[in-house]
């Protein structure tokens, strides 16, 4: 393109920096207003939270000046992504390494978490798979700041009335423990602690066992293991039962009832020729038992009891609930 007559700038330069500042300018305006609807929002919690008990000050320390985390808006809507096998799942969930650090677990807290499991009839090899899966043994807890990351997803609307509940539910947590704002973080989609507790979990269901005035999910193990045993007894664990167990067939259950709301009695289950994974007879015991194929008929079965449908009310998922209930297994 050769120069204009009198060497100005092009015509086609001024028009591409106008249509960049112009998208600037629209950028700029977008967040402006944005900020603006946030801090009319966050004006809504304060007046709600205030209406429920929650003192001025705690408010003032957890929302003056709180601002939306963009990357929690990425992560909750990157959650959709796919899916995959449960061997893939069950390798990298249920790994060699995760097993044996369980086992070491199990022997360094066994003290502990026995006596808790008596007192809630929790067995105490599913309070520390719950742990391990949940935390990696309170490894990686997560370091997002609640209060915002629930304001975030509050504000961003797609599930608005669960997550304002939560924050809600944050903002009472903060106001009845020693915590700060900032020392409250966990996951981004704001699961707190070790035992990954959401905030109205946690108010509902958390435990001080240690006797120090509040429950601390972050740091006290003695307060995570019962925490955790009172929720899932809460939830409808039976200290009777095991969660389920791999099974086999000699016809890769062909044409047998399959999915978790088809319960037959184990008797049932066994005339239909369903063995243990070893070939071996089920158990003689009046309980009844779904087949669950989470790959299909040529991967690995399970017949699940009471208990997995437990697990599945801590986390919907399927793939979760078999891994909780194989790493326990394990131990």
């Amino acid at each position: 393109m050769g120069e204009p007559v009198g060497g100005g700038v092009p015509p086609w330069r001024l028009s591409r920096r106008g249509v960049l500042l112009g998208l600037a300018a629209s950028i700029a305006a977008a967040r402006q207003a944005r900020a603006q609807d946030f801090a009319v929002f966050l004006e809504q919690v304060r007046a709600e939270a205030l209406a429920s008990g929650v003192r001025p000050a705690t408010l003032a320390r957890a929302l003056d000046g709180l601002t939306p985390d963009d990357r929690v808006v990425a992560l909750d809507r990157r959650q959709f992504g796919g899916g995959g096998s449960f061997a893939a799942y069950r390798r990298r969930v249920v790994s060699a390494r995760r097993v044996r650090d369980g086992r070491e677990r199990y022997r360094r807290y066994r003290d502990v978490l026995e006596p808790i499991g008596r007192a809630y009839g929790v067995q105490p090899r599913v309070l520390v798979a719950l742990w391990g899966i949940e935390s990696s043994y309170g490894r990686v807890t997560g370091d997002f700041p609640v209060v915002r990351s629930l304001a975030t997803l509050a504000h961003d609307g797609r599930r608005r009335e669960l997550f304002t509940r939560e924050l809600l539910a944050a903002l009472t947590v903060l106001d009845r423990t020693p915590l700060g704002a900032d020392a409250m973080r966990g996951s981004w989609a704001g699961a707190m602690g070790q035992a990954q507790f959401l905030p109205t979990t946690y108010l509902d269901h958390a435990v001080d066992r240690d006797g120090d005035g509040w429950a601390d999910i972050w740091t006290s193990q003695p307060d995570v293991f019962a925490s955790m045993a009172n929720y899932l007894r809460a939830i409808g664990w039976r200290a009777t039962w095991r969660w389920g167990r791999r099974v086999s067939h000699p016809e890769r259950f062909a044409g047998l009832p399959e999915g978790r709301e088809t319960r037959l009695p184990l008797a049932e289950w066994s005339r239909l020729g369903v063995r243990r994974a070893d070939g071996g007879p089920l158990p003689f015991a009046d309980v009844d038992a779904a087949l669950v194929l989470p790959d299909g008929a040529g991967g690995e079965a399970f017949l699940v009891y009471d208990n997995f449908h437990v697990l599945r009310t801590w986390n919907r998922s399927t793939y979760f609930a078999l891994s909780v209930g194989l790493l326990s297994d394990s131990f």
